[in-house]
């Protein structure tokens, strides 16, 4: 009989599916000076903008929503202190006007705001710090994109987490998930408490995945594909996935429900799972289980790799959501846990370079690999035990791919970013 996981799943996905608008980490930057300011009670005369180098390699290639094509650390601090409300989280620039916007661009041709990247820290953090006359607010993100671990004001330490910093933000302990104990809570579980979270996540997701086959955001590649094969099921399902992704990456300013931090995680992990159960007809009750399924198992492979990485987080949101197409396709356990070793143990290579346009295309590789892998795992094919980093089961491969990316990738996340930063 698998853990039962009951009473964590409600706590887990309150924390991870999140409405955020635009990439997370610029979002991230303009919420940490938007409370910075707060704090400070005053528009700065100066600030000051310190990232991690997976902040950075994740704002460089992306648009700030709501600034017509601005890009950038110093765009999203000044959107933040110009028109930020740091109470709307993820969504705190969604009250900008063009007024806003202007001020912002006008500011990026003073010295107003100074960036610098933090070296031989951890992946995500950020510190905003603003001055005014004689006062001062330093202010520090770490871990994960709103939690906020440090306030120093004038001197006085106004808030300090850093005596846990080597520990997770969230208190919920995600080492009691397992691929059999999800499915088993999908199965058993009512799921009364969690449809409010998986609904906003349809509407929010499915709104900005049609938004972006309407309208020519990114690179299109949604668009393309559908142009080319509109009728094929699985284009469909890939499709509408890489447009959300086009529209995000590209200042699109409808807000996308995330998963483990990433919006397009959120999107990989979600619309291809709806797109399939309406095109089959499935019922609602059995389209949210798949949801469910999904996100979670989204979840129990991304605690293992981390928020950030050079490890592309479009693979573990693609074994989350062909895992539940498996399942609505009448698949059993085992046949999952296939599907996740097939599609695991063929595209964990792929890296993250940074959030941008060619995200999309990334998530589109991982769901076509998706598609294969779910259609060997139908016919009971799985790749050998105890090859590469197949391992004995399904858990032991999920450690393996965590330890992959946290370890075996190290060294690749470094040489990426010092190749972006390279011409600056």
């Amino acid at each position: 009989m698998p853990e039962c996981i009951k009473e964590l799943v409600y706590p887990i996905l309150k924390e991870e599916l999140i409405p955020a608008l635009g990439c997370t980490e610029p979002i991230a930057i303009a919420y940490a000076c938007a409370k910075a300011k707060e704090v400070l009670q005053a528009f700065p005369e100066k600030m000051t903008v310190r990232c991690s180098g997976n902040i950075v390699k994740n704002v460089k290639g992306v648009v700030v929503p709501n600034t017509v094509n601005l890009k950038g650390i110093k765009t999203a601090a000044l959107m933040g202190v110009v028109c930020g409300d740091a109470s709307k989280g993820l969504q705190v620039i969604a009250g900008s006007t063009a007024q806003d916007v202007a001020r912002v661009k006008e500011l990026l041709h003073s010295d107003l705001c100074r960036v610098e990247l933090i070296e031989g820290e951890e992946n995500l953090q950020i510190w905003a710090i603003l001055e005014q006359a004689d006062n001062c607010v330093q202010l520090q993100i770490q871990r994960e994109h709103t939690n906020i671990t440090k306030i120093i004001k004038n001197g006085e330490l106004l808030l300090d987490k850093d005596d846990c910093s080597n520990q997770p933000s969230s208190t919920i302990d995600r080492s009691k998930l397992s691929v059999e104990s999800i499915v088993h809570y999908v199965e058993t579980e009512d799921l009364t408490d969690i449809l409010p979270l998986l609904k906003k996540q349809v509407e929010c997701n499915m709104a900005i995945a049609e938004e972006g086959l309407k309208n020519p955001f990114g690179s299109q590649v949604g668009r393309i594909m559908m142009q080319n094969n509109p009728n094929d099921l699985f284009t469909k399902v890939i499709a509408y996935a890489a447009s959300g992704s086009d529209a995000r990456m590209s200042g699109c300013n409808l807000p996308v429900v995330v998963n483990s931090g990433s919006g397009n995680q959120g999107m990989t992990c979600s619309v291809p799972v709806v797109v399939y159960a309406r095109e089959k007809g499935v019922s609602e009750e059995r389209m949210f289980q798949a949801l469910a399924l999904s996100n979670l198992i989204t979840v129990h492979l991304k605690t293992g790799i981390g928020r950030l990485s050079a490890y592309c987080g479009a693979v573990s949101a693609a074994c989350g959501a062909f895992s539940a197409i498996t399942w609505l396709a009448g698949g059993n356990l085992r046949q999952i846990e296939m599907t996740i070793t097939n599609l695991a143990g063929t595209i964990s290579g792929m890296i993250c370079d940074g959030a941008k346009p060619s995200c999309a295309s990334k998530i589109a590789s991982a769901l076509s690999c998706g598609v294969i892998a779910h259609q060997m795992a139908l016919n009971n094919i799985a790749f050998e035990e105890d090859t590469g980093i197949i391992k004995h089961d399904i858990e032991q491969t999920i450690d393996a791919v965590g330890k992959l990316s946290r370890d075996g990738m190290r060294i690749t996340d470094q040489v990426i970013l010092n190749m972006m930063i390279s011409d600056e």
